[in-house]
């Protein structure tokens, strides 16, 4: 005679066929569970790396931006320095002439016998740093909000 759940089964199987046929439905199930779950664990470290791409290529751009301002900013500074070394050297030429010309009206006061007023160099010429009055504030023509 049959036992109630071989009948019910429809088939001739034993407890333990029947045990494992359940074993074997619930492997196939965590099988495709861990399938979904590894599938969805591929996409989110996909996404995270595509994330992270991004913000490589938008780091990378604004390192770029910074890099051209420095170089706009470096060849400002080289410029003016260019330009205050010319400026220096007009300096020393100018003070070189106008002390040449101080000696030669000294001369011509000696030579003359005339008593002309000839005006000392003051100091703060050849040095403009020490300069008595307020010092104005300098304008300049680039655009000061490139920074």
């Amino acid at each position: 005679m049959t036992s109630p759940k071989q009948q019910q089964s429809g088939n001739l199987v034993s407890d333990g066929d029947l045990r494992y046929a359940n074993l074997d439905e619930r492997k196939r199930k965590r099988m495709i569970s861990n399938r979904e779950s590894a599938r969805r664990s591929r996409a989110k470290k996909q996404q995270r790396l595509d994330e992270l791409l991004g913000e490589i290529n938008k780091l990378q751009n604004d390192n770029n931006a910074i890099m051209k301002k420095i170089d706009g900013a470096t060849q400002m500074f080289v410029g003016a320095e260019s330009q205050n070394n010319v400026l220096r050297a007009q300096l020393t030429e100018l003070t070189d002439r106008l002390h040449s010309l101080n000696s030669v009206l000294h001369i011509a006061q000696e030579v003359s016998g005339l008593a002309m007023d000839i005006p000392e160099i003051p100091d703060t010429l050849l040095e403009p740093w020490k300069l008595p009055c307020s010092v104005q504030p300098i304008t300049t023509s680039f655009n000061m909000n490139m920074f």
